[in-house]
């Protein structure tokens, strides 16, 4: 933060440094929508709030110092001026509901990722009938205009305030923030709501709002607390905005893995088995066979050694990761066995720990690159259980790579070329899919974290390093760390405009520390290893979820569980496709001759439905010729085809990857 002040003729001055690196001199009390029209009228229309030194005010807050300033708007990529826009559709939607059931009790409503809600204690359940009278009243208030202010109030008046208004919730809340802390509301009109903020300058800011959903929700999240009413929404500045995010909507309805699961036959749970856990039907083992066996070769080919160990540990072994203290509350109950405390373990690092302490290495054996594909357990609340993209066991691709100082560098390109070779080549993203995140440690948040700062500050800035030297485009995020170290999150843009994290690399000095890990030095002396922690394929669980919803289950013939189905036409060419099969069977081709007694254009449709990717129909004529008439899932009819010929470009396709 830079320091520059002037006075002239009784006035003070501050600098301003904006989002362009550019310098504003400012009045100092000027207000960030003043900042905004200074620079353009257009820009004070769009904006919805402002960052200063890196914390997010209403447009209305006035500037006092030198300082950073950001002003956001809709329509930037990170979520900051989104989140003000919708927080403020959630205050109208509460005002609006307020207006039509008096006697409902206000919890929060804060903005999310996609949306907002609020969440209600009232008798009345809500559902989609409701939405059409909610939403005029919401359309009401919009039209209003009403200016929206903001004030505070000393603790126990807003206290009393909240009890005279009959808001337990909030009298809840405001005795909880912490002695001193200010206490802030919002008003429009004739409804008044403790919040943060921000929000915008007024009701009619807000242009389109389209209530989505309604569910229960417990308050806090906790099955001990009373059920409440929650209401989901989405707003936009323009009703075009709103018609493509709900096709964006319909199309993520098309997509979810969990109804594609279902339809192809993939997998399933069970209540008596439990929630988070699904069980892998055939073709869904199959899927996850061949992905596990293809990142595993990518390893061997890379050195990797791989290994099995237990999914149960003694509660110790978590104590001396530090685990224990960072992360039990993700962690399933301990089990008492014998004269010992087990757990199922949440991760494989602490196992590979011990795996390299078990004999003693030299600085000519590093690096050393130790994978598994393993099972992992984290006790996920019920409410976020989510077919396969959030499970309480997982099977993680796993790899901890124990390397000297000066290896770290290499050896974390080589796992950043490694995620390229996967995702760019193999299953066909394009670069621009990719966002590189540098995820560091919140240094005002240190209880979270391995307790060393050097060792934070020589991680941190050896990964900025290496990614501004690899030329890569990457941004920071605090707080995004591992609880051992920071790390680089690979963020894929999907088929619907979702950034998911799904590759990552890690860099860890605390764990070879606390297991005490060595090897010996050129000079013959003990030194600490570095640990690089990386995942390619994340859990095998998440990514074909991932997958099927990029395909929309029309999988990639490599990965297909069925490659092709021959159909004969009648009974009389089932033994020649038994022969075909037989012969592709024994190249690998997984193939399957469907012999019921139907007519051939209800086998095509089925297997259509299947998302099969060749289709071989055999009739008279192709005996004739020892051929198929060949219909392709992408291309339609190909025409009939040597029986051997077909086969060949079959294992081309399969040996290229091609999608």
């Amino acid at each position: 933060m830079f320091r520059s002040k002037n006075i002239m003729g009784g006035i003070v001055m501050i600098k301003l440094k904006l989002k362009d690196g550019s310098i504003m001199e400012v009045e100092k009390g000027t207000k960030i929508l003043d900042v905004a029209k200074e620079i353009s009228e257009g820009l004070a229309r769009v904006a919805t709030c402002g960052e200063i030194n890196g914390e997010v005010k209403d447009l209305r807050y006035e500037i006092n110092e030198d300082s950073d300033l950001v002003i956001h708007t809709f329509q930037d990529e990170d979520l900051e001026g989104k989140k003000a826009y919708w927080h403020t559709s959630a205050h109208i939607m509460a005002q609006a509901i307020k207006r039509l059931y008096k006697d409902v009790q206000l919890t929060i409503g804060p903005a999310i990722e996609n949306g907002f809600y609020y969440d209600f204690d009232t008798d009345k359940t809500f559902s989609e009938d409701d939405f059409a009278k909610i939403e005029e009243e919401i359309k009401k208030i919009i039209k209003e205009d009403l200016p929206i202010e903001r004030y505070t109030l000393p603790r126990e008046e807003a206290i009393k305030f909240m009890k005279e208004n009959n808001e337990p919730y909030k009298v809840e809340l405001i005795e909880e923030l912490p002695e001193g802390e200010e206490i802030s509301f919002y008003k429009q009109g004739e409804f008044i709501d403790l919040c943060a903020g921000p929000h915008l300058m007024s009701t009619g800011k807000v242009k389109v709002v389209k209530l989505l959903s309604a569910s229960g929700a417990y308050w806090r999240g906790s099955e001990k607390n009373k059920m409440l009413q929650r209401i989901y929404g989405i707003a936009f500045p323009k009703k075009s905005q709103l018609e493509e995010y709900m096709q964006l909507l319909e199309e993520a309805k098309e997509r979810d893995h969990r109804k594609i699961g279902k339809e192809l036959d993939l997998f399933m749970t069970h209540e008596l088995v439990g929630s988070g856990l699904p069980m892998y039907l055939p073709d869904g083992a199959t899927i996850r066979r061949i992905l596990e066996r293809y990142i595993q070769d990518k390893e061997i080919e890379l050195g990797y050694k791989h290994v099995y160990t237990p999914s149960l540990a003694n509660v110790a072994l978590y104590k001396t990761s530090g685990h224990w203290d960072h992360y039990k509350d993700d962690m399933f109950p301990v089990m008492k066995m014998d004269n010992e405390e087990m757990v199922l373990r949440p991760m494989n690092c602490p196992h590979h720990m011990l795996i390299y302490r078990n004999k003693l290495h030299s600085y000519r054996d590093l690096p050393i690159r130790i994978g598994e594909l393993a099972h992992d357990f984290r006790y996920e609340a019920s409410g976020s259980v989510c077919g396969l993209e959030r499970v309480r066991e997982m099977c993680q691709n796993d790899a901890h790579l124990f390397v000297r100082p000066d290896q770290i560098k290499e050896e974390v390109g080589k796992v950043l070329n490694l995620i390229f070779e996967v995702y760019q080549k193999d299953f066909g993203f394009p670069a621009s899919a990719f966002k590189f995140r540098l995820s560091l440690r919140d240094k005002e948040n240190k209880e979270k974290y391995i307790d060393n700062d050097e060792m934070w500050e020589t991680a941190e800035s050896q990964l900025r390093a290496i990614l501004k030297e690899l030329n890569i485009d990457f941004y920071e995020a605090k707080g995004e760390a591992a609880f051992y170290g920071p790390k680089i999150d690979i963020q894929i843009k999907t088929a619907l405009n979702h950034d998911v994290t799904i590759p990552t690399c890690q860099l860890d000095f605390a764990l070879p520390e606390r297991f005490n890990l060595e090897y010996i030095g050129e000079d013959g002396k003990a030194h600490r290893p570095v640990v690089i922690h990386r995942a390619i394929l994340g859990t095998s669980d998440r990514f074909i979820s991932f997958l099927l919803e990029e395909t929309k289950g029309a999988l990639p013939l490599w990965i297909a569980p069925t490659q092709a189905k021959i159909l004969p036409i009648s009974d009389a060419q089932v033994e020649y496709a038994k022969e075909i099969e037989l012969k592709y069977k024994k190249e690998g081709i997984r193939i399957e001759v469907d012999d019921r007694n139907e007519k051939i254009g209800y086998k095509i449709r089925e297997a259509q439905l299947q998302k099969v990717p060749y289709m071989l129909v055999v009739g008279d004529k192709e005996i004739e010729n020892n051929a198929v008439a060949v219909r392709s899932r992408k291309e339609g009819d190909i025409g009939q085809v040597n029986v051997n010929e077909f086969l060949t470009r079959m294992k081309k396709e399969i040996e290229n990857k091609e999608r």
